[in-house]
Order: C-alpha cells, then structure tokens, then sequence
C-alpha cells in the first residue's frame, strides 16, 4: 500500500517537473545579510502557484553580536497573466524564532503574521527567472528582553504589534 502512493506520489511530481510547474528560488537580499535561504514554488493552475520559502541564519558576528533565526513565508500568488510571468498579487504568511541583539539588548522570542504581496517576474532564458516582490502587512511579535550579559532572572517579557514592510525579495528562479 506504502508503496503505491509513494509511486503515485512519483507519477504526479514527474508530471509537474515536466509541465515547468515547479521552481526553485533563493531571495539575493537575504545572501546580502549573510542568510542562507530558499523556496520551492509550485502551480495549482494556470494563474496561481503556492510558494512556499525558508531562510536561516545562525551566525554569531564580532563582539557577540548576533541576531539567530529561522523564518518560514508560504505565500499564495495570482499572476494577471502566466504563472511565472510578468505581474503577480499574493498574500503571505510568517512565522520566525528569533535571538540576538547588537547593542546592550537581547530578544528571544517569536513573531506571526500576514500579509500581502505586489510582485514582478521577468524571463531571463527558458529555466531561470528574477523575481522583484515587495509586501506589507502586520506581525505579532512576543519575546524576552534582557541586557546582553546572560541572566536568566534578568528579563521582562514583551508583545509587540507590528505594521509594515513584512517581504522585501529579489530573488533568483529556476523553473523546471
């Protein structure tokens, strides 16, 4: 049984591949910050896909500065044209696990939310694409505050209400 849905499973990702239905993408912004990411996005239609991204950055810099986290960013866009080409809309959603500071502070927390997007797409050669997003929207951020010196009893505990800029990408496509 296991093995026929795993070979029906095979069967419909084969015809999605073949069909440039699937992409893989990774947001150039996000390597500018050292933050290693990427995204697979696929077609539900002629005119919408489901992109679904994550990006990760563990780095610990000079001083013990640092700002760790993973975030994760589905989105679900509708193009006024062609999948993977020209104009798109879509809304997202975020969820990221957050610790780090830079100055006397640190924050560990988390943040939700959603959003939406306004985007572009433009054709480089039959495979790869560059894609320009920008969205905005809101995100709920609740996290641990404390000074930068680790102190387990020295914290206040946080919430915060964010509107704005929620995606900013530049990103690079490759359809298959």
């Amino acid at each position: 049984m296991k093995r026929n849905l795993l070979l029906l499973l095979l069967v419909i990702i084969t015809q999605y591949v073949c069909g440039q239905s699937v992409a893989l993408k990774t947001n150039g912004l996000y390597w500018l910050t050292t933050t290693p990411n990427a995204g697979v996005e696929v077609a539900l239609s002629r005119k919408m896909t489901l992109d679904v991204s994550a990006a990760y950055n563990p780095w610990t810099f000079k001083d013990d500065k640092k700002m760790r986290f993973w975030l994760v960013q589905p989105e679900l866009k509708y193009w006024l044209c062609e999948k993977f080409e020209g104009h798109f809309v879509g809304t997202h959603l975020h969820a990221a696990q957050f610790f780090g500071g830079w100055n006397e502070k640190r924050y560990d927390g988390y943040l939700a939310g959603g959003g939406f997007t306004y985007g572009y797409d433009w054709i480089l050669s039959p495979h790869w694409n560059l894609e320009a997003a920008i969205g905005i929207g809101y995100a709920r951020l609740w996290y641990k505050e404390s000074p930068r010196i680790p102190c387990m009893k020295c914290y206040d505990n946080k919430r915060k209400d964010y509107f704005g800029p929620t995606k900013v990408a530049v990103s690079f496509t490759y359809i298959f």
